[in-house]
C-alpha cells in the first residue's frame, strides 16, 4: 500500500527536497517487498496479493501539497518506528530479526530526514515550550490523579506530549480522508471517508481544548493543503484499505497515551474515542468483506471443522 502512495507522491511532487525525501522512503518499500517475495518464495509460501498497478493511477491530477506530503513521510517513519520494534521483539529468526532490525534503523532515518526538513522549511509543528521546575516536588493529594470534579491540575510533560501528537496525527487523517471523499468512486466508501473525517475532526476538537484550558498552543491543520481534484488516483480497495490502517494506528496511539496518562479524565477520554474508532473499524471491516477486498491472515487451524469433515 505504502509503496502505491509514494509512487504517486513521487509523480505529482514539485519541491526538489522533499522529492528526495520521497525517493528514500519508496526506495524502503521496494527493498521491503523485494526481501517478502524471495522469503515466501523460499518457504514456499502463498504471499498476500496486496496492491497492484491497478490500485493507482501515476497519471491523476495533483490531490495533496507537497506540505502534507512531508507531513505524510514523518507519519510513516513514525508508524515504522512503532510498527518494526514490535516486530523485531517478537522474531527469532536470525533473517527475520535482521531484517526488523535494518527496517528499525531506516524508519528512524526516514523520521529523521523529514522533521529536519521540516524544521527548515518552517513546517515543523513545535510541542508548547514549558517552564522548567527549580526543585523536585511531589504529589501530596489524590486530586493530582483525579481531574473528574472540582479543580483540575494543569497537564504535566507527557500528558501534553501526547495530546499533542495525537492531534497532529488526526489532522493529517483529516485531511487524508477529504482527499479520499472527494475522489472514491463507490459511494458507500465515499460516505466511509466522510466519517473517518468526521470522527477526526471531532477528535481534534476534544484534544485541543484540553490543551487550550491551560493556556498552550495546538498544532495546525492540514484542511488547505488538499486540491479540488476529483479523479481518484487510487482505487477504492487501496482507499478502504488505507483509512482502516490509519484507525488502527489511531486506536494503538490512543492506548498508549491512556496508560501514559495520569489524570483519570484524560484516560477515560482516549478510551472512549478508542471505542468509537473500533467500532469505526468494524463497521470498515464488514465493508472490506462485503466487496470481496479483505484477505484472510493465516492462522491456527480450524479443528472443529477438521474432525468434521
Amino acid at each position: 500500500m505504502a509503496n502505491s502512495v509514494l509512487r504517486y507522491f513521487l509523480a505529482t511532487v514539485e519541491d526538489r527536497e522533499v522529492k528526495t525525501v520521497l525517493k528514500y522512503a519508496c526506495s524502503l518499500t521496494e527493498e521491503h517487498m523485494g526481501f517478502k517475495d524471495h522469503l515466501f518464495q523460499r518457504e514456499s509460501l502463498i504471499p498476500p496479493q496486496a496492491f497492484s498497478d491497478q490500485d493507482v493511477n501515476e497519471a491523476a491530477p495533483k490531490l495533496f501539497s507537497d506540505t502534507l506530503m512531508l507531513h505524510y513521510l514523518k507519519q510513516m517513519g513514525t508508524a515504522g518506528m512503532v510498527a518494526y520494534a514490535l516486530a523485531l521483539t517478537s522474531a527469532s529468526r536470525v533473517d527475520i530479526r535482521d531484517f526488523f532490525n535494518h527496517n528499525l534503523k531506516t524508519a528512524a532515518e526516514l523520521s529523521e530526514k523529514a522533521t529536519t526538513l521540516m524544521l527548515e522549511k518552517g513546517i515543523w509543528v513545535k510541542p508548547p515550550h514549558l517552564t522548567p521546575p527549580q526543585s523536585t516536588e511531589w504529589v501530596h493529594k489524590e486530586s493530582w490523579i483525579n481531574g473528574l470534579l472540582g479543580d483540575r491540575r494543569p497537564l504535566n510533560a507527557v500528558e501534553i506530549t501526547h495530546l499533542f501528537l495525537n492531534v497532529a496525527s488526526n489532522a493529517l487523517g483529516k485531511a487524508i480522508m477529504m482527499g479520499f471523499a472527494q475522489v472514491a468512486v463507490a459511494q458507500d466508501v465515499k460516505d466511509f471517508a466522510i466519517r473517518a473525517r468526521d470522527i477526526s475532526s471531532k477528535h481534534i476538537e476534544v484534544f485541543s481544548s484540553t490543551i487550550k484550558d491551560d493556556d498552550l498552543p495546538v498544532p495546525t491543520t492540514l484542511e488547505a493543503e488538499v486540491f479540488d481534484s476529483v479523479a481518484s488516483p487510487f482505487s477504492d480497495r487501496l482507499i478502504l484499505f488505507h483509512t482502516l490502517s490509519l484507525a488502527a494506528t489511531g486506536i494503538g496511539n490512543y492506548g498508549t497515551a491512556a496508560a501514559a496518562s495520569p489524570r483519570r479524565d484524560l484516560a477515560i477520554t482516549y478510551l472512549r474515542l478508542m471505542a468509537e474508532v473500533g467500532t469505526f473499524a468494524d463497521d470498515g471491516a464488514e465493508l472490506m468483506i462485503k466487496k470481496g477486498w479483505l484477505e484472510k491472515i493465516p492462522g491456527a487451524l480450524e479443528r472443529d471443522a477438521l474432525i468434521h469433515s
